[in-house]
């Protein structure tokens, strides 16, 4: 076999590195051991949750073996992919789709030993109950299987894990083709479960789940809803044609599913109401909030930020810096909004880069959320902290403009340095194009750096207020 690389580069941007044939995907299996709570060695990556099915139906065609499987999708397209074995084949794997207690689960398994129990767990995240994977240790023919295409979003870019022991992988795994599992997934995926995700990731799983209740609590009015989880709802309409054109009239996508129809839960409110709004089952769409997020990646830090100018909450502050926590959650409360912030800095080194790079994270995010700043009330002001005043003036012109009047004569507050805190707002201003100026005065510089922080969230809440529909400039865009 060629493991030699191609002769020359893609010429595509960020394709470093593609010339060559993946390699095995250990980082990747080390990443989602520690997510799924097993041992490296028990997790082989794979192209899907699809395709972990596919090799157990592969495996059973090699020896000779059936397999039993619900009757749906994928499992009748996969079965088809392979000639049906003899009359009297003994069965070799039992795939279910439902999710159950690790104790019925193992159960289960002990049952149908000496075949494998291959559970279906591609909606794990959105469900209560917990995992499979926990009871693999004691069950030698378990196979769990988990995605990342519903719970991260990488749908398009078909990435999975086979969970069980390691012999019983191997014998997966002999039946894999060689690169199963591309270098582009693979460092998708990586990035995606990457510490700094995790805090943004698990707030759209709630998100999720709120949204599905409501949902389902407005559908019940009008239709049958079978009980379930994730980001798919099964109704049952006496018209369910009527419904898909409904739907597709406001650009909701939808699937007939026999009599059935499958809907879809988005995390955004907004996309929600149109649903609702389609089926003349209220969720009249209104102002939608105000959104805005940035994922950065540096070779020093990896961030995401995500803000709610409209919502109060959640407040969750994540960077290593305990007191520069403190200040963004500082500015998140005076302001206001919600923020979730999580990075993944070069802290042994120096917080320099942490604290720039979430700065300007926060700015991209804030920007974002502002759009074409229609109905803003666009220019804030001021706060005093003890001895200390810091005078904070904005102005959500689009064009940044950073000034900064004020000197630290203490180097650290904790692991925070008072000499970035300039750095932060000239970031501020740079990224969410405003003109920011501050000036603060005082003896103690605690209190003169959150002072500074407060006042800038104060002055950001009076800017980003709506007083109206009209864009505040005499041009007509900012």
């Amino acid at each position: 076999m060629n493991n030699l690389p191609a002769p020359f580069a893609p010429l595509v941007a960020g394709g470093d590195g593609l010339d060559r044939y993946p390699a095995e995907p250990r980082t990747l299996a080390a990443r989602m051991a520690e997510v799924y709570g097993v041992p490296a060695d028990s997790v082989l990556p794979v192209r899907g949750l699809t395709h972990g099915l596919e090799l157990v139906f592969r495996l059973a065609a090699r020896d000779g073996q059936a397999v039993e499987a619900p009757d749906a999708e994928p499992y009748r397209t996969l079965a088809s992919l392979y000639s049906a074995p003899p009359e009297n084949a003994p069965v070799g794997s039992v795939i279910l789709r439902a999710l159950g207690s690790p104790e019925a689960v193992a159960e289960m398994a002990e049952r149908v030993a000496p075949a494998l129990l291959v559970v279906d767990e591609g909606l794990a995240e959105f469900a209560d109950a917990a995992s499979a994977a926990t009871v693999i240790v004691g069950n030698a023919n378990l196979i769990v299987l988990r995605s990342l295409s519903l719970a991260y979003g990488l749908a398009g870019a078909r990435v999975g894990a086979a969970l069980g022991q390691p012999a019983t992988l191997a014998r997966l795994a002999s039946v894999l083709e060689p690169w199963a599992v591309p270098e582009v997934s693979v460092r998708l995926a990586l990035q995606a479960l990457d510490p700094s995700r995790m805090m943004e990731s698990s707030e759209r799983l709630v998100a999720v789940r709120r949204e599905r209740e409501r949902l389902v609590k407005a559908l019940s009015r009008e239709m049958a809803v079978e009980p379930g989880f994730g980001p798919v709802i099964m109704a049952r309409p006496s018209d369910p044609d009527a419904v898909v054109a409904a739907l597709a009239r406001l650009g909701v996508a939808s699937e007939r599913a026999g009599e059935r129809v499958r809907l879809p839960v988005s995390a955004r409110a907004e996309a929600n109401d149109r649903l609702l709004a389609a089926l003349d089952l209220g969720g009249a769409p209104g102002r939608p909030h105000r959104t805005g997020q940035s994922v950065r990646d540096t070779k020093e830090t990896r961030i995401v930020c995500a803000v709610d100018l409209d919502a109060t909450g959640p407040i969750s502050i994540a960077t290593g810096v305990g007191f520069f926590d403190h200040m963004l959650e500082q500015v998140a409360t005076h302001g206001g909004f919600s923020l979730r912030l999580a990075c993944e800095g070069d802290l042994h080194t120096d917080p320099h880069h942490t604290i720039e790079d979430s700065a300007i994270a926060l700015g991209q995010a804030l920007k974002q959320a502002l759009g074409d700043r229609k109905g803003i009330a666009r220019y804030g002001f001021t706060l005093p902290m003890d001895e200390a005043n810091a005078s904070v003036s904005i102005d959500l012109s689009g064009r940044p403009y950073p000034l900064f009047e004020g000197t630290f004569s203490t180097p650290f507050i904790g692991e925070y340095r008072t000499d970035l805190t300039a750095h932060v707002f000239r970031s501020l201003a740079e990224a969410m194009g405003a003109a920011v100026h501050v000036s603060v005065t005082g003896v103690d510089d605690h209190h003169k750096t959150e002072a500074v922080y407060k006042a800038f969230g104060r002055a950001l809440r009076q800017a980003i207020r709506i007083e109206g529909d009209a864009v505040p400039s005499t041009k007509g865009v900012l």
